[in-house]
Formats: structure tokens, C-alpha cells, sequence
């Protein structure tokens, strides 16, 4: 059965994402790094946390995340099958995301208790996606399936929906996927480098952080 309205998921979503205009794409390797990084990112000014399933603590982050930073807004990423939705809302997750899509996630995402966000490429993965109710979506990989020109041209036969585009995009482009009407905000890891992460430098991360806010404020 399915739990959700296309207004009930686009509300959700939207109020999700429009509290920044980057959403941190994150990878954990030790689960040490969660709860700091978590904080600085949000001290930053970035509450909204994609957490991939690219590692094998990527739940216990999560639910680290969860319990001891309650001003994140914690999404797991990379989300591929029903289990995955199944496990990464166990661990608290408030919504979740995959960089793609399948009939059998469809299926999930319409009986699952958290907001998820489907990926698509093309105009008609779009469109099967808008057959199962879903009306905002991640645009993955972004730079190379045609960037700011193909969200571009998805506006005049989509209007109804928006996007997060992520896949290849640093502070020098976002701005120009975030000057789009059809974009809320963009996902992206360039404020979390490997190199200040591997040295636990949550200060250079949270500098990151606001400076990624001030994308699309007014010069």
C-alpha cells in the first residue's frame, strides 16, 4: 500500500532540502569521525547530511549521528534495494537516497515511513519516476549527464519538478546549477576533503561549511 501523496512527498522532501543550498555527500571510515564531523558540518551551517552506504560502520555513523548532534537532519545515501531502506530507517534516518532507481525501490519508497529521493539521468527515467508519484529527484552523475544545459532543458517538459544534482560539482559550479528555478540544492563532498577529514580537521570542514553556505547569497 502506498503511504504517500505526491504533496505529502514533495512537502517533505522540499522542506528537507531547502534548509541549505549544499547537501554534504559523506563518507565514513571510522566511526570516530561521525559525531565531529556531523557537528562541525552543522556549526557550518549545512544541517542536512547525505551519509553513503559505502562503508561498513555507514549504519552505526547514522545512528551516531542521530543520537548526539540533534541539529542534524541525518539522510542515508546510496540506499540500492529494500533492505538497504529497510536497514538505513532502522538506524534513524530521516530520509533517504539512491543513485538510481528500480521498480522494486519504487515499491519500497511507496510503503517506507521516510521521505525517499530517487536518481535519474535521463528524461525517461524521469518519467518513470513521475509514474510511481515522485516529483523530486537527485540528478546523478550530474557533470557528466549533462550538467546546468540538461536541468535546463528538463524544465520546459517537467515543470513540476525539482532537483538536487550531484556527481562532480565543487564550489566553482554549484553556483550555476543553484541559479536554476528547478534546483533546490546541490549535494556535493568538497567541503569534507579526505585530507582534513583524515586529519580530523573539523575547523577547516566547518570554515568549508560557511563558505558553502554563501553560494547563492547575493554578492
Amino acid at each position: 500500500m502506498t503511504h504517500w501523496t505526491i504533496e505529502q512527498r514533495c512537502s517533505t522532501v522540499d522542506a528537507l532540502l531547502a534548509r541549505a543550498p549544499v547537501l554534504p555527500v559523506i563518507s565514513i571510515s571510522k566511526l570516530e569521525d561521525a559525531v565531529p564531523l556531523a557537528r562541525a558540518l552543522v556549526a557550518g551551517g549545512l544541517p542536512v547530511l547525505e551519509v553513503t552506504l559505502r562503508s561498513a560502520i555507514a549504519l552505526e555513523a547514522i545512528a551516531a549521528m542521530v543520537r548526539a548532534v540533534p541539529g542534524a537532519i541525518v539522510g542515508a545515501g546510496t540506499v540500492l534495494d529494500e533492505d538497504d531502506l529497510d536497514a538505513v530507517t532502522r538506524a534513524g534516518a530521516l530520509f533517504s537516497i539512491s543513485p538510481g532507481s528500480t521498480e522494486s525501490v519504487y515499491l519500497a519508497a511507496a510503503r517506507a515511513t521516510i521521505p525517499h529521493i530517487p536518481a535519474i539521468a535521463s528524461a525517461s527515467e524521469l518519467m518513470r519516476g513521475l509514474e510511481h508519484g515522485h516529483r523530486r529527484f537527485k540528478f546523478f552523475p550530474a557533470e557528466s549527464s549533462g550538467g546546468v544545459g540538461a536541468l535546463k532543458a528538463f524544465a520546459g517538459p517537467f515543470p513540476q519538478v525539482q532537483f538536487c544534482p550531484t556527481g562532480g560539482i565543487d564550489a566553482a559550479s554549484a553556483p550555476r546549477y543553484l541559479a536554476l528555478d528547478n534546483v533546490i540544492t546541490v549535494g556535493g563532498s568538497w567541503m569534507v576533503p579526505i585530507a582534513a577529514l583524515a586529519a580530523r580537521d573539523f575547523a577547516r570542514i566547518e570554515a568549508l561549511a560557511k563558505e558553502a553556505v554563501r553560494l547563492n547569497q547575493p554578492a
